[in-house]
């Protein structure tokens, strides 16, 4: 049962605080009705955490409504990374336009947003901080973990703004905090060097680590425990050391043993809040259905979701009902966030279940495809216009001679495969489904989105509405950064060893479904509950196991990389991934190319710099000299 909401109305409405162009992202007072001096004192620190807990919900009033301080990261890591289109129509959100299609500018505002809410969420972290230090041990019991825990949502909130503006980023101490003057921190030091706050982060994260205890007692699940930091630091690690390009304060670390020994110590006895044992859930399906989703020991992070009356952002992981289908559905979705025709086609495998390469899955034909047909009437005739012409509507078809990997249509909704539970997306009704197939193409996102059986049960009316937490951290990709360091200690059996174990995961829940002996998977049909053989089925599933003998450096960085973006496709992980690779600039050029033959917008180039996003203009000319712009954006 769902029993922990991240976020509350007083916490809330206590810290609401303009956050508008300029320095005030690190003003010290916050503008609202109640003081420090009144929360100054158990009761008070634990509204106050409660309010920086709910930044991972991005309830903040600077991170704007359209999802661009959204932790799913859908904005960053699927539409910046070439996983996802903008969606919607062309016209609507030209700062997501300019994102979608490299052409961004330093003062885009969906850049802006995010970096307030990277400094929100800090300044919220260090009030509690401050504040908790000054109330006598007696008083405040549990002092150690208030601070941990807020040690640890600044530490997370850091490493986010390292991710997408790089290391060269302001590290706001508790004491610049207390100043009460003009907190404002330089990332450069007095002789213009860049100063890079990996190792700071990673002392916050070690403190969180040691103040916090490894579960939560009942109510408090969705609080952050050392197993959790510990995770985190792992991953951190590993973006510390990953290649990017070689500058800006990227690669400055080798942190890969600490990793691997942080990892190895989560796969053998980390536990989650309730205490249970870490590992993949059952099958794939299992973690996006309301019924099966949450604590099912893969969750290592989660933003924990309930129902909460008839509201639509506090409940929606991405944020807003902007990314809801667009009213086939009756959800009336404003349609935004649509996975590319590229992103769709890396699902294509061969006859043995195996991932193709980019060269083979791009030379093969979209998977779906539209074309005008004659409308036929309720009299089983071809309607026809008033000129006594047929009339023409658009009508879409899947390609079912192509084998797929089955978790395709669990990340993405497509025409003649069921939409979880909501039926089959009506091919004879397009624009009811996308609103602009021109613009975006012909597929929806699906993780995610509530099912019609959950809202029913719940007697809510708003669209985006689940209860379904969100998973910013799964075992899954414990296992996989495990594997990427043992690509670093040449071990590619190993490598090929876990990815294996995922993808084997990945067919379970198809191959309990049933099998033909050749290997085709059945699919399960969710409107019914009945099963679907393949002779009838929507889709063509195969998945298979690389061969042992499958493990040279080259196959096993292949299989590797392909994994990560075949388990966490619109998860928001292909933008940070690809950029801490290395590989950043040829693969979204390389993406670019395939995509434009669909969609004529994606004509620009990427630069092998951007590796992150500018700091926004508006921050730098008010910082008076204090930020310098980090190399790619000067």
């Amino acid at each position: 049962m769902k029993k922990v909401l991240l976020y509350s109305a007083f916490a809330l409405g206590t810290l609401t605080m303009s956050t508008g162009c300029g320095d005030d992202f690190l003003l010290l007072t916050p503008v609202s009705s109640t003081s420090e001096g009144t929360l100054n004192n158990a009761e008070g620190l634990d509204y106050l955490l409660t309010g920086a807990y709910s930044t991972f919900n991005s309830m903040l009033s600077s991170a704007g409504g359209m999802g661009e301080a959204s932790l799913t990261n859908w904005v960053w890591g699927d539409i910046v990374g070439a996983d996802a289109n903008k969606g919607s129509m062309a016209s609507d959100q030209p700062d997501l336009t300019e994102l979608e299609v490299w052409s961004w500018s330093t003062s885009n505002g969906y850049i802006k947003n995010r970096w307030d809410a990277v400094y929100e969420s800090v300044k919220r972290a260090n009030q509690i901080i401050s504040m908790a230090t000054k109330i006598d041990d007696a008083a405040l019991p549990n002092k150690a973990d208030i601070i941990a825990q807020a040690k640890f949502i600044k530490a997370f909130w850091l490493f986010d703004g390292i991710r997408i503006y790089g290391p060269a980023i302001p590290y706001v101490t508790v004491e610049d905090y207390e100043a009460n003057t003009d907190p404002q921190v330089s990332n450069v030091d007095e002789n213009g060097n860049y100063v890079y706050i990996w190792d700071k982060v990673e002392q916050d994260f070690l403190d969180a680590i040691a103040g916090l205890p490894t579960t939560r007692t009942s109510g408090n699940y969705g609080r952050a425990t050392s197993w959790m930091a510990k995770a985190m630091l792992a991953k951190f690690y590993i973006y510390w050391s990953s290649p990017y390009d070689g500058s800006a304060g990227y690669g400055t670390g080798n942190k890969w043993s600490a990793a691997a020994n942080l990892l190895d110590e989560i796969i053998a006895s980390g536990v989650d809040a309730k205490g249970t044992n870490y590992d993949l859930a059952d099958n794939y399906l299992a973690l996006w259905d309301y019924r099966t989703s949450d604590w099912t020991g893969e969750s290592v992070f989660d933003i924990q979701f309930t129902f909460h009356g008839n509201t639509s952002q506090t409940n929606s992981p991405h944020h807003t009902h902007m990314t809801e289908v667009s009213g086939g559905m009756g959800k009336a979705g404003w349609g935004f966030y649509q996975p590319t025709y590229e992103f769709v086609n890396s699902y294509i495998v061969d006859e043995d279940g195996l991932p193709l390469s980019f060269a083979e899955y791009t030379a093969i034909d979209r998977l779906t495809k539209s074309q005008m047909v004659d409308k036929i009437g309720e009299d089983g005739n071809v309607e026809l216009d008033d000129e006594g012409k047929p009339v023409q509507i658009e009508k879409v078809a899947t390609n079912l001679n192509i084998f797929t990997d089955p978790r395709l249509d669990v990340v993405a909704g497509r025409f003649g495969v069921p939409f979880l539970d909501w039926g089959y997306p009506d091919d004879t009704n397009l624009t009811g489904w996308v609103r602009e197939s021109s613009n975006a193409g012909l597929y929806m996102n699906k993780k995610g989105h509530s099912w019609k059986a959950e809202r029913e049960t719940a007697s809510t009316t708003q669209p985006t509405s689940t209860s379904v937490n969100y998973h910013i951290l799964r075992f899954a990709e414990i296992l996989l950064m495990r594997a990427e360091c043992y690509y670093q200690e040449n071990n590619f059996t190993q490598v090929i060893k876990i990815v294996n174990q995922i993808r084997e995961r990945a067919a379970k829940a198809f191959v309990e479904a049933g099998a033909k002996t050749d290997g085709d998977y059945v699919m399960e049909d969710m409107t019914s509950g009945s099963k679907i053989v393949t002779e009838n089925a929507a889709a063509n599933y195969r998945i298979g196991l690389y061969p042992a003998s499958y493990a040279n450096a080259t196959q096993a960085r292949e299989a590797l990389e392909r994994e990560y973006r075949l388990e966490f496709g619109m998860e928001g992980h292909r933008w940070f991934n690809i950029t801490r690779w290395g590989k950043v600039a040829d693969v979204l050029n390389a993406y670019a190319a395939s995509e434009r033959r669909y969609i004529g917008k994606f004509v620009n180039t990427y630069d092998p710099a951007w590796v992150y996003m500018p700091i926004p203009q508006s921050e730098i000319q008010t910082a008076q000299g204090r930020f310098v712009q980090t190399p790619a954006w000067l």
